[in-house]
């Protein structure tokens, strides 16, 4: 499991890691009952305080994503599935990011939506240029 963590990003740490972990069951890199790093390994491996993991596996635990096994680690839920609970939730998230975005430079859900429609049908690539290489 990769996980990447953005200090310039607006969310908090906890809650990155936690995304990271939906992703990877929604993009099928984690599976139910796969083991999750150790706290201390992974704090280790992102730099960050053990606390910060610790809190992103309380909340995911709460949420019923993983379970902790006491002295053996930090579990995938063996009854999570990705594609009823966790899309639809890292969805709503990623379209969150992305209005809160649009509105901090001036933009609306109307202009947000035609672009990506622009982008998603290949006219336009993410750097504005078109296809043609305009």
């Amino acid at each position: 499991m990769k996980i990447r963590l953005s200090h310039a990003d607006g969310r908090p740490l906890y809650v990155q890691i936690m995304d990271a972990v939906r992703s990877g069951l929604v993009r099928g890199s984690l599976r139910p009952e796969d083991p999750l790093p150790s706290v201390r390994d992974l704090s280790s491996s992102l730099r960050v305080n053990p606390r910060t993991v610790s809190q992103a596996y309380a909340a995911l635990e709460r949420d019923g994503v993983v379970q902790v096994r006491h002295g053996k680690g930090t579990f995938v839920a063996p009854g999570v599935r990705p594609e009823e609970t966790e899309r639809p939730r890292l969805a709503r998230e990623v379209a969150r990011r992305a209005l809160a975005d649009a509105s901090r430079n001036g933009l609306g859900l109307a202009d947000l939506m035609t672009a990506l429609r622009e982008v998603e049908g290949g006219g336009v690539h993410g750097d504005g240029s078109k296809e043609d290489g305009r």
